[in-house]
């Protein structure tokens, strides 16, 4: 079975502040399919603090359609959907 990771600075996980405000966290889901990315945003959801940000990177082409899906019916809040180089950059602020 694969290895993620949470990157601090595979899935990788990087935490972005230090000041005790809200922190921004990296996913990196880079060639994973659905449902893959959506299930590691959710594992990696559960240790962000309310109001913190998940910034998932994900090449999947459902990935913008299956995130607007996941945080409606999780009650977060998908507050950007870009794409860069063929990579989907998809901003979640926790909210519940």
């Amino acid at each position: 079975m694969g290895r993620f990771t949470i990157r601090k600075t595979n899935y990788v996980f990087s935490d972005g502040k230090e000041d005790g405000g809200m922190a921004e966290h990296t996913l990196d889901a880079k060639g994973l399919l659905c449902p893959l990315p959506v299930l590691r945003a959710r594992k990696a959801l559960r240790n962000l603090n309310i109001g913190d940000v998940l910034v998932v990177e994900a090449t999947d082409p459902a990935a913008p359609k299956d995130f607007a899906a996941f945080c409606e019916t999780t009650g977060n809040r998908l507050t950007a959907n870009t794409r860069d180089d063929g990579v989907h950059v998809l901003e979640i602020e926790r909210l519940t």
